[in-house]
């Protein structure tokens, strides 16, 4: 929806950047280059959208210092203009801030200790012992357990979990469906049955964290699983027991990460991506989607693995040629892997 104008010289005060054109344009919103319309700012952070400016509907535009002289409309030169970008659209959609209280609904121990300024939804459930920080907003229905703390400023969407003695930080985002601090999946044979192992440790999210919807973060064993400050994960991720994961890294949706893993800070880890246990992944990494990462990584850099769709005859001579790799030829045959037909 339409927020309250900003002129061009209002948006530089309050982000920097430096203005090209009349300083003095209002807009209302932030939109693409193909859908922004007068009175809307829009962005070019991509160089293969450039021919798209000519075209643009929009009063004002963000780019980067070599476009500067791209278009003739109105403009803020930012040196990262997909960030300046984000945090524009920040500035017409704020978050809303907790309204103080407690829902007449909502159940909270009397031993809790729950900031005035915190909002706490219909029907959710703060436990004995548990913390709640100023202006932290918790949401319908969720669970903060017994002993757990909740940070100031954090936002637990409607229907998350943060079980016992687990800690998130401040400014934290947690969306629907997240689960903070369930059981590690800790299990020991015996006798062709397996017997539980007690997961005693905590989950423990740091400071501007945001865990995506039906995310979960299992406790530890005995240790902590840590989630270092200003980490994004995705949807739909599952962060093991006693995983560590360092400051500053992303995660994208439906990746799955063994126990003990521990990865670095400043990673970006792809979608679908699965991360075998105990191993250690440095700064700095990359690590592309759907790669399967079976052991350490020691240096920085982009990491990649398995093969892109193909038509499925293809893929079965491809096949075929992996799996005889490690043959030796038989004497006047064919090398290992060489196609013979048969696929």
């Amino acid at each position: 929806m339409p927020g309250q104008a900003l002129t061009l010289q209002e948006i530089a005060r309050r982000l920097g950047g430096e203005i090209a054109g009349d300083a003095s344009i209002a807009v209302r919103g932030v939109a693409t280059l193909d859908e922004a319309a007068p009175g809307e700012i829009t962005f070019l952070a991509n160089p293969k959208y450039r021919s798209r400016l000519a075209a643009t509907r929009a009063s004002a535009v963000i780019l980067g210092p070599r476009d500067r002289d791209a278009t003739p409309i109105a403009r803020i030169i930012a040196d990262n203009p997909y960030a300046y970008y984000a945090r524009t659209v920040a500035l017409f959609h704020p978050p809303r801030a907790a309204v103080p209280g407690v829902h007449p609904t909502a159940v909270v121990d009397p031993s809790a200790a729950v900031a005035a300024s915190a909002e706490i939804g219909p029907f959710a459930v703060v436990a004995a012992g548990a913390r709640v920080g100023e202006r932290a907003r918790i949401g319908a229905g969720c669970v903060v357990g017994e002993g757990a703390a909740i940070g100031d400023d954090s936002l637990l969407h409607p229907r998350v979990t943060v079980y016992a003695g687990c800690a998130v930080g401040a400014r934290c985002i947690l969306h629907s469906g997240a689960v903070i601090g369930a059981d590690g999946f800790g299990m020991a044979p015996d006798a062709g049955r397996w017997v539980k192992i007690p997961q005693v440790g905590r989950a423990v999210l740091g400071d501007d964290v945001e865990v995506g919807a039906n995310t979960t973060i299992d406790r530890g064993a005995l240790g902590d699983t840590v989630v270092e400050e200003g980490v994004k994960i995705d949807n739909q991720v599952q962060v093991a027991h006693n995983c560590r994961i360092g400051a500053h890294t992303v995660i994208a949706g439906c990746t799955g990460i063994a126990g003990s893993a521990v990865i670095g800070r400043h990673c970006v880890i792809g979608g679908g991506v699965g991360i075998v246990g105990h191993i250690t992944i440095a700064d700095g990494v990359t690590v592309t989607g759907t790669t399967f990462v079976t052991k350490s990584i020691t240096e920085p850099g982009v990491y990649s693995s398995g093969m892109p769709m193909m038509p499925h005859a293809d893929w079965l001579r491809n096949a075929v040629r992996l799996r005889r790799l490690g043959e030796r030829p038989a004497r006047g045959g064919r090398n290992p892997g060489e196609d013979d037909g048969t696929a």
